[in-house]
């Protein structure tokens, strides 16, 4: 995998979400809906995987773990990185 492209991938996404951010959609709401999207994006992509729906239920817990396994990976390094680097001091809190 071409990490430039991971992350140009990633900062598109970014983009898109900061792009919906207004007066009446939270943080917390485009957040969410980047979360469901991602969901079923990869709900779709592992169907694309299997056969049949019955060989794809055989294998649904894998599959879910799968996932939340690299979420968490990748949660854990974004929240190190802004620890790390973010300027908590522009914050409205």
């Amino acid at each position: 995998m071409n990490n430039n492209q991971f992350l140009m991938r990633a900062d598109e996404h970014i983009e898109l979400a900061n792009s919906q951010l207004s007066e009446t959609t939270t943080q917390g709401e485009v957040s969410a809906s980047l979360m469901y999207a991602a969901a079923r994006f990869n709900a779709w992509m592992a169907s694309t995987s299997f056969e049949s729906a019955e060989a794809m239920k055989e294998e649904k817990e894998k599959i879910i773990e799968y996932f939340i396994k690299e979420y968490k990976i990748a949660l854990a390094e974004n929240i190190d990185n802004h620890i790390e680097n973010y300027d908590f001091s522009q914050n409205d809190v």
